[in-house]
C-alpha cells in the first residue's frame, strides 16, 4: 500500500546524503583520504560511522521480518550481529590497526609476504562485498515499491547511483560523515514510532501477541500474494496460490497456514522450537551463531573502518562504543517483529514479511496522519540503512579493485574502481529478485567467517602460519562457503540434511578452514616468513613503546 509522505521523506534523506557527501569532497584530497580518511577519525565518530554502515537492510528490515515469520528462534540473528564485535574487540581490532595496512589484501602481504595470497584475498573481498551489496539494493527496491507504489528497479538504481557517486567523489572521508549521521537517523526512525506503537498496543487493551486461537485478522483484509505457496485455511480448505492472486479474509478469521512460513499456531510462536530435539534444527542454530559471531571479524567493510583510527588503543575504544550502539539498536527490530503478529498478519500470507517495519505504523494507528508520518520516518530510516551500508561496502570493494585489479594507486584510479564496483551489484539486484534479505546477508557472514576470520585470528596470534597454509585454508573453508552460496541462490530447492548443510554452512566450513590452515602450515613450517618475529612485535606492542 502506498504511504503518504513517504516519497518526500526518502527524497530528503537522499538529498541530505548527497549534500554531506559533497561536504566530505571538500576535505578529501589524497589517496589516504579516500582509503582510510588519513587515519584521523576519533573513536566516538568512528563508532557512529561503523554503526551506520553495519546496521544494514538485514538489521533494519530483515530481523523484524524473520521474527514475524519464525518467532524467538531467529533472535540469534541480532544477538550474533551484536556479539560479533566482542570477538572483534578481543582478537582483531588493535593488532589490525597496528599493522599499518590499508586493506585486507595489504595485511595478508604484510604478514605473510605472499602475492598469491593477496590476490586470493582480493577475490574474497570483492565476492563478499558484492554478495552483501545485492540485498541492500533489493531492500531499497522493496521499500520504495511498498511505500510509494513506484517500480522496484527505481529504488535499487537510486541507492546504487547515490552511493556510487558519494564514494567516487569523496571516498572514506566523505562517507564517514554520511554514515555517522545515518546511524542516528536510523535509531530515531525506529525508536520514535516504537513509542507510539507500544502506546497504541496498550490503548487496545494490551491484546495478546499470539492468542490461544492463533493469530487472527483484526479487520476484514484482502491481500495480493507475491509468492508461490500452499494456503490452508482454518476450515481445512487448501488452496494453491501464485504471485498476483488475491485472497480475502473476514475480521476474526485465523491467519491460514502458509507452506513457506514455518510458524506455529497460538502461544507456541513465543516459545523456542524443537530444535534441541531435532538434529537438523540444532545444527542450523549453531551454524547461524557461528556465522554471525565470527563473520563480523571477517567483513571487509567493517575491518576497513579500524584502519581509520589513529592507533590500536583508539581501535579498541571504537569497538567498545560500537557494542553499546549496536546492542541498543537491535532491541527495536525485535519489537517491530512481535507487534507485526498483532497488526500485520497479512504479510505472512503475501510473503512480504521484510516490509513489516515500514507498514506497521500506518496499520497499527489506523491509517491516521500520525501513522502515515511515522511510516514516512521509518521509510527514511530504511533508506538511510541502505545508503550507509552500501557506502561502506562499496568503499572496501573499490579500495581493493583500485590497488590490486586496476593497479592505479591514485584518486582517479579509486574513482574508476568505485564506478566498476557499483555497476555490478546494481545489475545483479535487477536480475536476481525475491531473495530473503537476511538469508543472503547470513550467507555473506558465513563466507567471511570461513575465510578471513581464520586468516586473521591465526595470522595475528600464531607465529607458525605460512602462506601455503593460509591459501589452503581460505580455499577449503571459504571456497566451500562460496559454493554453498551459489547452490542456495542459483540451485534447485533442497530438502533434509542437504538443505541445512547448504543454507547454514558455517558449522562445517569454519572448522574446515581452521583445520586445513593449521595442518597445511605445520606441513610447510619451513616456509614461515623470516621476519615473523618483527611482524608479531609490530602487531602486539603498543605504539607508545616502539623505537
Amino acid at each position: 500500500m502506498a504511504i503518504p509522505y513517504a516519497a518526500p521523506a526518502i527524497v530528503v534523506v537522499t538529498l541530505v546524503t548527497v549534500a554531506i557527501g559533497f561536504y566530505g569532497l571538500r576535505v578529501a584530497r589524497t589517496t589516504s583520504d579516500f582509503l582510510v580518511a588519513s587515519r584521523m577519525v576519533s573513536p566516538t565518530w568512528n563508532a557512529a560511522a561503523i554503526g551506520g554502515e553495519y546496521l544494514s537492510a538485514a538489521s533494519f528490515l530483515g530481523v523484524a521480518g524473520l521474527i514475524l515469520k519464525y518467532g524467538v528462534d531467529v533472535l540469534w540473528y541480532p544477538v550474533g550481529f551484536a556479539a560479533g564485535y566482542l570477538a572483534l574487540l578481543l582478537f582483531v581490532a588493535a593488532p589490525l590497526r597496528r599493522s599499518g595496512a590499508f586493506t585486507l589484501p595489504d595485511f595478508c602481504e604484510l604478514r605473510l609476504g605472499s602475492r598469491p595470497l593477496r590476490k586470493l584475498a582480493t577475490l574474497f573481498v570483492i565476492f563478499i562485498g558484492w554478495l552483501y551489496l545485492v540485498p541492500q539494493l533489493q531492500g531499497a527496491g522493496l521499500t520504495l515499491s511498498t511505500v510509494t507504489g513506484l517500480p522496484y528497479a527505481l529504488g535499487a538504481l537510486l541507492v546504487g547511483a547515490v552511493v556510487t557517486a558519494n564514494v567516487a567523489l569523496g571516498g572514506m572521508r566523505a562517507i564517514t560523515f554520511v554514515q555517522a549521521f545515518q546511524y542516528w537517523l536510523k535509531l530515531t526512525a525506529l525508536a520514535v514510532p516504537a513509542i507510539f506503537l507500544v502506546l497504541q498496543w496498550q490503548s487496545d487493551g494490551r491484546p495478546a501477541v499470539t492468542p490461544e486461537s492463533g493469530t487472527v485478522f483484526r479487520t476484514a483484509t484482502t491481500v495480493e500474494v507475491r509468492q508461490d505457496a500452499t494456503v490452508t485455511r482454518a476450515d481445512g480448505t487448501i488452496q494453491r496460490v501464485r504471485p498476483g492472486d488475491r485472497l480475502s479474509f473476514p475480521a476474526g478469521e485465523p491467519v491460514p497456514e502458509v507452506s513457506t512460513v514455518q510458524t506455529r499456531g497460538g502461544v507456541d510462536w513465543l516459545l523456542p522450537s524443537a530444535a534441541g530435539r531435532d538434529d537438523r534444527g540444532l545444527f542450523g542454530t549453531y551454524s547461524l551463531i557461528l556465522a554471525t559471531f565470527l563473520g563480523t571479524m571477517g567483513l571487509p567493510h567493517v575491518l576497513v573502518r579500524f584502519y581509520t583510527n589513529s592507533d590500536g588503543a583508539a581501535a579498541r575504544r571504537t569497538t567498545l562504543v560500537v557494542l553499546g550502539l549496536v546492542g541498543a539498536f537491535y532491541l527495536l527490530p525485535t519489537l517491530y517483529g512481535v507487534l507485526g503478529r498483532v497488526y500485520t498478519p497479512q504479510l505472512l500470507v503475501t510473503g512480504d514479511t521484510d516490509a513489516v517495519v515500514v507498514l506497521l505504523p500506518s496499520v497499527a494507528l489506523g491509517g491516521s496522519t500520525v501513522g502515515h508520518l511515522l511510516a514516512a520516518l521509518v521509510s527514511a530510516g530504511a533508506f538511510a540503512a541502505f545508503l550507509s551500508t552500501s557506502s561502506g561496502l562499496l568503499t572496501s570493494v573499490a579500495g581493493v579493485l583500485s590497488a590490486d585489479v586496476l593497479r592505479r594507486g591514485s584518486v582517479r584510479g579509486f574513482r574508476l574502481a568505485a564506478l566498476v564496483a557499483g555497476v555490478v551489484p546494481m545489475a545483479l539486484a535487477l536480475s536476481v529478485t525475491g531473495l530473503d534479505v537476511s538469508q543472503v546477508v547470513g550467507l555473506a557472514f558465513a563466507v567471511a567467517a570461513s575465510s578471513f576470520c581464520p586468516l586473521l585470528v591465526l595470522g595475528i596470534w600464531w607465529r607458525g602460519l605460512t602462506a601455503a597454509g593460509a591459501i589452503a585454508g581460505v580455499l577449503a573453508g571459504g571456497g566451500a562457503a562460496v559454493l554453498a552460496v551459489l547452490v542456495t541462490v542459483l540451485g534447485p530447492p533442497l530438502r533434509g540434511w542437504p538443505s541445512v548443510l547448504v543454507t547454514q554452512p558455517a558449522a562445517w566450513t569454519v572448522p574446515l578452514a581452521f583445520t586445513v590452515m593449521a595442518v597445511a602450515s605445520m606441513a610447510t613450517r619451513r616456509r614461515t616468513p623470516a621476519d615473523v618475529a618483527a611482524t608479531m612485535l609490530r602487531l602486539h606492542s603498543p605504539e607508545a613503546i616502539r623505537l
